[in-house]
């Protein structure tokens, strides 16, 4: 067998030996075994941090006219006033415009959340 063909063959199969690698759910997806929190769901400790990282960017008071079609969503009665039209965007269900803008759906839990915390009557704290 000549020489150079024995290293090609050797350094291709070290390279496909090395580039196999087996990852499984719960190292690549840490999240997925976390359950999702819907016990002491309210305004202050579950709903006003969901929006703070996802909506005030453009629907805070400062924010609302400038870059959020004047929907302000930070003070509570906003939000209690808004929640069907919040939850929609946040599924992304027609009719309403999909929210965040231009970003992926929030994932299962924060939604989850919003729903716990309507179907609760809107706990403040």
């Amino acid at each position: 067998m000549n020489m150079k063909y024995f290293t090609f063959l050797t350094l291709l199969f070290l390279a496909i030996i090395s580039g196999c690698y087996y990852d499984n759910e719960e190292d690549l997806y840490p999240d997925l075994q976390k359950e999702c929190d819907t016990t002491d769901v309210n305004f202050l400790n579950t709903i006003e941090p969901i929006l703070a990282t996802n909506c005030f960017a453009c629907h805070s008071n400062a924010n609302a006219a400038s870059f959020g079609n004047n929907l302000a969503i930070e003070d509570y009665q906003d939000v209690v006033d808004l929640q069907q039209a919040i939850i929609g965007s946040i599924k992304h269900e027609p009719p309403y415009s999909p929210m965040p803008k231009n970003g992926s759906k929030l994932n299962d839990c924060l939604i989850l959340q919003f729903e716990t915390w309507s179907e609760n009557d809107f706990p403040q704290n």
